[in-house]
């Protein structure tokens, strides 16, 4: 069964995973222009994208476990995956820069330093540039592959990190913050317990 599974997921193009990927950015933009984000919009807008971005990051860190628990292959798409997760980070960001806060940078910096929820966004965002930028087959070349992977497992604490800004983003424990961030805890508990 694992096995026709993979092989259906081998002819199956990267290209296709990243235009599934953008569905829920279509999704979130047909129901802005239909009116159908309630009451405030920019902040239903932020939750989506942020939400949506953790999804991406969650599924390529659970690419490892799930070839090694289940033998079901996936490394083809991490790749994809975590950069769909990145892109969503950045919509995210925008939503809060620029729809949220107005531009305002000086407020804007007073609240991440102000606010936990916002540093560990914020530092989550840091730690996943370096990761965006080298995501590509000239980067493992120029950096060989150990360099590249060792810098890479910064996906690790980026991902716990937005976990947490998920969780305290609500300022209440709500059961699908709490919930995704056990995920994040037991994947990373089998990437690092197995290491």
């Amino acid at each position: 069964m694992m096995r026709r599974i993979n092989q259906i997921l081998r002819r199956l193009p990267v290209w296709a995973v990243w235009l599934a990927g953008l569905i829920p950015l279509a999704l979130l933009v047909w129901d802005t222009v239909q009116g159908n984000l309630g009451v405030d919009p920019v902040v239903r807008i932020e939750h989506r994208l942020g939400r949506t971005a953790l999804y991406y990051l969650i599924g390529a860190l659970a690419v490892t476990p799930l070839l090694r628990l289940g033998r079901l292959n996936l490394i083809r798409f991490r790749r994809a995956l975590g950069l769909l997760g990145f892109t969503y980070i950045c919509l995210h960001l925008a939503a809060w820069v620029v729809l949220d806060m107005g531009l305002l940078w000086t407020q804007m910096l007073k609240d991440v330093v102000k606010r936990p929820y916002l540093t560990f966004g914020m530092v989550a965002l840091a730690l996943l540039i370096p990761l965006a930028v080298t995501s590509n087959n000239l980067s493992i070349r120029r950096m060989g592959a150990r360099s590249w992977q060792n810098l890479h497992r910064l996906a690790y604490p980026a991902t716990a990190l937005a976990g947490l800004h998920y969780l305290w983003v609500g300022k209440v424990a709500k059961p699908q913050p709490l919930f995704w961030l056990g995920i994040i805890v037991i994947l990373l508990i089998l990437r690092l317990g197995r290491r």
